[in-house]
């Protein structure tokens, strides 16, 4: 899987986990990720997976794409298999099998 931004390559894994019909990437898929992640002060909280972290997605040609991104952090015990792991919003990226 990959995840691409106006053709730039965001995040690839062959290793994703699928829940609810959305990929979530491992946090070492995301390519510099340091650099194209912003804080966001977007709040979610799911029922069953707990707290949600949002990220805004920051190109190098510093286009940004607000809370394209989630993560959960410090999920529940029924969702511990996606910990960490990095979601993107489909009508916010291409997400290319």
């Amino acid at each position: 899987m990959k995840v691409k931004v106006d053709g730039t390559t965001i995040a690839e894994s062959n290793d994703t986990i699928v829940v609810e019909g959305n990929n979530y990437f491992p946090p070492s898929s995301i390519i510099d990720k340091d650099k194209i992640f912003t804080s966001s002060n977007t709040e979610y909280y799911c029922g069953w997976k707990g707290d949600c972290t949002f990220y805004n997605i920051v190109l190098p040609n510093g286009k940004e794409i607000p809370d394209g991104a989630w993560t959960y952090l410090n999920p529940k015990e029924a969702a511990k298999n996606i910990s960490g792991y990095i979601a993107f919003y489909k009508d916010k990226v291409t997400i290319e099998a």
